[in-house]
């Protein structure tokens, strides 16, 4: 009579195996949740600083198209490439210049990156020291608040050590300042 052979030798995952590889599949997961919402922080500054940057060249082109005189002094919010107040400076007149800068967006400039509409501060610096202090700015998270500083540089430096603006004798100096999900943004006139 013949015996029969028992193959006991089986192919196959242990359990701890499979454990392993969930667990190292989970930790994969879990590095690419915890890195998208910095990228995306990441993203909507780099956004907003290219509108600061369209923002400082519709001002040049401002001065340019008006004898080198700089935009007058208000504040206002920026709604679908309108200002929302009734003033008679940048809120208004840069406009036109902001919009020529859109590439085809039906908003421009005026959304930032978060869907808040930006407000647009602009002031004149005549150097007293109330005014430096002035410019420490509210911590907002949201980006939507931006300055520009007729007579001042990106000199200074706020607690976190970064650039903020300064006064600076000069009336075709300015600043522009704005606050970043991770940080602030200080870039001056050439």
């Amino acid at each position: 009579m013949k015996t029969m052979r028992i193959n006991l030798n089986k192919k196959g995952f242990t359990i701890i195996e499979v454990v392993l590889v969930l667990a190292i599949a989970g930790l994969i997961f879990l590095m690419v949740f915890i890195a998208l919402p910095a990228m995306q922080r990441a993203q909507r500054d780099t956004q907003r600083r290219n509108d600061y940057s369209a923002l400082s060249t519709a001002i040049t082109n401002y001065m340019t198209n008006n004898n080198g005189r700089f935009p007058s002094a208000c504040t206002s919010t920026l709604t679908n490439g309108s200002a929302s107040t009734s003033d008679s400076g940048i809120c208004s007149s840069t406009l036109k210049y902001i919009n020529s800068l859109d590439q085809g967006g039906a908003t421009g400039f005026a959304d930032d990156p978060s869907g808040n509409d930006y407000a647009l501060n602009v002031k004149k610096l005549t150097g007293a020291a109330s005014e430096v202090t002035a410019l420490t700015v509210t911590n907002t998270t949201d980006g939507s608040y931006v300055w520009v500083y007729q007579n001042a540089d990106c000199s200074a430096k706020d607690s976190n050590d970064q650039s903020m603006p300064a006064y600076k004798q000069g009336s075709r100096n300015f600043a522009i300042y704005g606050q970043l999900e991770n940080g602030t943004y200080c870039s001056e006139s050439k």
